[in-house]
């Protein structure tokens, strides 16, 4: 198979679909590879690593798009990136479709058979290639809370870890999974009170374990979100539905009970965010501010970190793509369901059932598809 990969065009995205590693696997196994051009300088790799990988570097996308069968990105297809995908072709990226119509609709007319990372299972229920971003995410989330608590940034000049003789900061985190379990990982590390909220029991008996008397956990209900809300100085919003939009957990009306300064952190902003008064910033300025509530939700975190975090999504997205480039998609598919499950869109349908729901279109199973 051809497999081309782009550089990222998305505000401030400095990861890469492939590394130099990654291109020389797929090469191994008889596939071309088509990297454009400073792809992966943002990463620190250049165009003669990726040469000597056995790469072929192109100018531009335009051949990307126009010639290889697969495509292989980080983040969205952004609007111009979106005009050059055509039918049969193979996309093989992060989507977040359900808060994105725009992009749904663009995907649906194309054609194109777009598989999300996001989507794709592994056992129990994990989402194996959503899993690496979302530990860098967690991480960092706690980073850039303590930064935007800074005053000269806008926040009420907290430090999380407080000091001697003075409390630490307050650190609510909505979400007991990965991207949560990370988040407090850091936020305890740094010496801040955390409360860890989740629904459901055995995260939080899995979370209580591990954190001991380092961190609190509460049932997450309104009662007692409202209550911890209006005395914390850093939120985290951690909340994810897979496929589907986040729920909004936080709404305006509280608030107005927080303390001028504090920080709202949504890292479900992918999936339209948790926190009612969210809207989607970039790394370029990443923080505005709504009733004295400083609020950080730029939708690319793992993107300052690049290098990190291509390795880390390449390590879980690689093996799936080698067994799409030498089996094609469908077969791939038919012999490893939780691959199938990343299946969104194919030739004008929409074969994810909680993106169909969401927006309004029909939805065709995944089966169906792959019985034809």
């Amino acid at each position: 198979m051809r497999v081309g990969c782009p550089t990222e065009i998305k505000n401030h995205e400095y990861r890469v679909g492939l590394t130099p590693e990654s291109a020389r696997e797929l090469v191994l196994q008889d596939n071309e590879v088509w990297i454009q051009s400073g792809a992966g300088l943002g990463i620190g790799a250049t165009d003669l690593e990726y040469e000597a990988a056995g790469a072929r570097i192109v100018e531009g996308p335009d051949p990307i798009f126009a010639e290889c069968e697969m495509v292989v990105k980080v983040k969205e297809p952004q609007a111009e990136e979106r005009a050059k995908l055509r039918e049969g072709q193979i996309l093989y990226t992060y989507l977040h479709l359900a808060p994105d119509a725009p992009q749904t609709a663009d995907l649906v007319k194309s054609g194109v058979t777009a598989i999300a990372y996001e989507t794709v299972t592994g056992r129990n229920d994990s989402l194996p290639l959503l899993k690496p971003m979302s530990q860098v995410a967690g991480r960092m989330s706690v980073q850039a809370g303590a930064s935007a608590l800074e005053k000269a940034h806008g926040g009420r000049g907290v430090l999380l870890g407080g000091v001697p003789g003075v409390m630490p900061g307050k650190v609510i985190v909505i979400g007991g999974g990965v991207v949560g379990f990370n988040a407090a990982q850091m936020a305890v590390g740094l010496g801040a009170d955390v409360t860890i909220f989740d629904r459901d029991p055995d995260v939080l008996e899995r979370v209580g374990t591990h954190f001991e008397a380092r961190a609190s956990t509460r049932f997450s209900n309104k009662a007692n979100l409202d209550e911890a809300v209006c005395e914390a100085d850093l939120i985290i919003g951690a909340v994810l539905i897979p496929g589907a939009s986040a729920p909004k957990l936080v709404s305006r009306d509280m608030l107005k009970c927080m303390k001028p300064g504090s920080v709202l952190v949504d890292v479900a902003i992918d999936q339209g965010g948790c926190f009612e008064t969210s809207r989607p910033t970039t790394h370029a300025d990443p923080t505005y501010v709504v009733d004295d509530v400083v609020h950080y939700c730029v939708a690319n975190m793992p993107g300052a970190v690049a290098r990190t975090s291509t390795y880390a999504l390449n390590n879980v997205t690689l093996p799936h793509a080698l067994r799409i480039a030498r089996l094609g998609w469908k077969e791939a598919m038919r012999r490893d369901p939780h691959l199938a499950e990343g299946l969104n869109v194919h030739a004008g349908a929409v074969t994810y059932e909680a993106v169909a729901t969401e927006l309004g279109y029909d939805y065709r199973p995944v089966a169906e598809v792959l019985a034809q």
